[in-house]
């Protein structure tokens, strides 16, 4: 059960990153620092609004939103600029992302850890399989399948979706059809950056929201990325999965080497397929 909640709250985190890059084709290091923003934003909207039952609530809707203004904000004044540059570019520029972010989150909220009460209906724990197991952690089993039963409705049910999917198979078409393909793409990268921020809203009740917390989710959610195939958004679910239930065991199994088994499974799915497991070759 705790495999499946950390594979839930990575899928949240990386299926933002694959879908960004899967239509902008931008590897963004700074998906990370949205997620932490999200979690920061998730401390001061639960602790500026009314004591009520409802104010988490609203915290969890209201500060993923404002993690999606901030991303698109960036895809229109920045990554715009450097969508046909080199590579290195892209990423020395999503790296300086990281840096400026940090920085700002730091002037803003300060050094110190902040924390976020859980819910009075969740605070406690639920019997299972004879162990305790906190009911905070049931909210995350059922809210990431339903996200992903949604994004699989927009992906292959609205227009919408349809262009995203035409997007990644071919941008130059899709603009000589008429498509506005830059909104698309702000679109897009604001979308993504709201799953980052609904993760790390999210997870603010289960950790310490604290500066670095950026860097340590971006190296698991680049691992599941690596794992499922860049820009697959089934390849995500289930490498999240895979990857939330390795940790789980192993830390429970081999703790000397739990970090270790999670490079080593992307090590042999990169040499079997390089793409990744649902991922496709590039022509």
């Amino acid at each position: 059960m705790s495999g499946l909640s950390v594979g839930m709250f990575l899928f949240l985190v990386s299926v933002g990153m694959s879908l960004i890059f899967g239509v902008t084709r931008i590897v963004n290091l700074a998906h990370g620092s949205f997620y932490m923003v999200g979690a920061y934003l998730m401390v001061t909207l639960v602790e500026v609004l009314p004591d009520r039952p409802w104010a988490f609530w609203l915290a969890l809707v209201a500060a993923p939103l404002g993690v999606a203004v901030l991303g698109g904000a960036i895809e229109v004044g920045l990554l715009r600029l450097i969508y046909h540059r080199d590579p290195l570019m892209q990423l020395i520029l999503t790296f300086g992302l990281i840096l400026v972010i940090s920085t700002l989150v730091l002037l803003v909220w300060g050094p110190d850890n902040k924390s976020v009460s859980r819910p009075d209906a969740l605070a406690g724990s639920v019997l299972i399989f004879g162990q305790r197991f906190p009911s905070y952690y049931l909210l995350v089993l059922g809210l990431a399948p339903v996200v992903a039963v949604g994004l699989w409705l927009i992906f292959y049910r609205t227009r919408w979706g349809m262009l995203i999917r035409a997007a990644t198979v071919d941008r130059e078409m899709l603009g000589a059809l008429g498509v506005n393909v830059a909104a698309l793409y702000t679109q897009v990268f604001a979308f993504g950056s709201w799953l980052a921020g609904l993760g790390g809203a999210l997870a603010a009740p289960t950790v310490a929201v604290a500066l670095g917390m950026d860097g340590d989710v971006l190296t698991t959610a680049f691992v599941v990325v690596v794992i499922g195939g860049l820009g697959s958004f089934a390849g995500s679910f289930i490498s999240a999965l895979l990857v939330g239930l390795l940790q789980s065991f192993g830390i429970l199994v081999f703790p000397a080497v739990s970090i270790v088994l999670l490079f080593a499974i992307m090590a042999v799915v990169l040499i079997v397929r390089p793409w990744g497991l649902l991922g496709r070759p590039e022509e």
